[in-house]
């Protein structure tokens, strides 16, 4: 009989250390090589419309996997995947309000309630340093800035709002290299959606980002902005239903795919 014990993924790893209350942080270059997705978790009630804003969406809305009803685990990513325990940090939504911030939501769990994970801009980030581009917030020890746009989403039931982004500032020839590599990661929000003047798509001020935190941009360089997969919060703002529950901006589920399994060509 094989008693050979399994070695932890480092996926595992991280998950473990979120469950056990050690890593409350934001997930950037966390078990790097693995995917990481972005948490929605509503009633079954919204659940159709929810997916239909996210079809419709595909760009800041990639769906990676959906729960059944009641079902905390999400075989189709990872192991042992309790999405009550293993993201860092959810937030509790009322009435498109914030009412706080737990790192664990068992005791809010129900049985009506359907989890979605839509794929995130960490999974190319790997692929861009690989490339040797910078990724300003890995440099700096920062949780990636994000902002609102005037970009509209397309409306799906309740569900309808901005397009959030993600912003990495780069030298133009860098901009150009890094359009090829997302371009490879449709499942994680593929190419930029703007490049250049923030004031164009509705961003008043880079170094006041609406979530995570502001990173240097250098004379030379040219700000390149990503959909996100903090868009469904905006959405749910707009929606303000009774209740729901997400991941805090940059606090990830992070899962057992490998990110360049994601990769399209």
């Amino acid at each position: 009989m094989n008693t050979a014990v399994r070695t932890p993924t480092p996926a595992a790893e991280a998950r473990r250390a979120i469950r056990t209350g050690d890593w409350t942080s934001h997930t950037s270059a966390l078990a790097d090589g693995y995917v990481q997705g972005n948490v929605v978790i509503l009633p079954r009630t919204h659940a159709d419309d929810f997916l239909r804003y996210c079809q419709r969406n595909p760009k800041p809305c990639p769906v990676l996997a959906v729960s059944e009803p009641g079902r905390p685990e999400l075989p189709a990513l990872g192991e042992g995947i309790d999405i009550r325990t293993d993201v860092p940090r959810y937030r509790v939504w009322r009435h498109g309000q914030v009412e706080s911030e737990p790192t664990d939501i068992r005791s809010l769990w129900r049985d009506d309630l359907v989890s979605f994970v839509i794929g995130c801009s960490f999974s190319f980030e790997q692929a861009l340093l690989q490339a040797g581009l910078p990724v300003r917030h890995i440099e700096q020890g920062r949780n990636v800035p994000m902002y609102r746009t005037s970009i509209a989403t397309e409306p799906a039931g309740p569900f309808s709002g901005p397009m959030v982004v993600t912003m990495r500032p780069m030298r133009a020839a860098a901009v150009i290299r890094a359009i090829q590599v997302t371009s490879r990661f449709p499942e994680v929000h593929g190419a930029p959606v703007h490049l250049g003047d923030p004031s164009l798509i509705g961003i008043a001020d880079l170094g006041r980002p609406d979530y995570g935190d502001a990173v240097d941009v250098r004379a030379d360089e040219i700000p390149v902005f990503w959909a996100c997969g903090v868009t469904p919060q905006a959405a749910l703002v707009q929606a303000g239903l009774p209740f729901c529950i997400t991941h805090a901006p940059g606090a990830m589920l992070v899962t057992d795919l490998l990110n360049h399994e994601l990769a399209s060509f």
